[in-house]
């Protein structure tokens, strides 16, 4: 399946969370809603914003690159979901 998605979500701290999933807005609603399935680290930082989703196309290149955006400074995070850093820019 190649459908999956490279998201971010902003917490109210300003902090931004990097996930992967299939579903973004089933995903998003996991996360606000406080839900199970929500990730631990997202509880209590509402109001949250998703500001990206890339469709990346197959679950190993999603986790290749959520991986890497997870390691990049606040500053290039906050480059890319401004549309300054591209995706194709990441895998070099």
């Amino acid at each position: 399946m190649n459908n999956w998605f490279l998201y971010l979500i902003r917490c109210k701290n300003g902090r931004l969370y990097t996930g992967i999933t299939t579903d973004v807005e089933r995903r998003f609603a996991e996360h606000t809603n406080n839900d199970k399935k929500g990730a631990k680290c997202l509880r209590g930082k509402a109001p949250l914003m998703l500001v990206m989703k890339k469709k990346i196309g197959s679950r190993s290149m999603a986790l290749r690159l959520e991986a890497k955006v997870k390691k990049l400074p606040k500053i290039k995070k906050e480059m890319f979901v401004d549309g300054k850093i591209k995706v194709r820019e990441m895998w070099k």
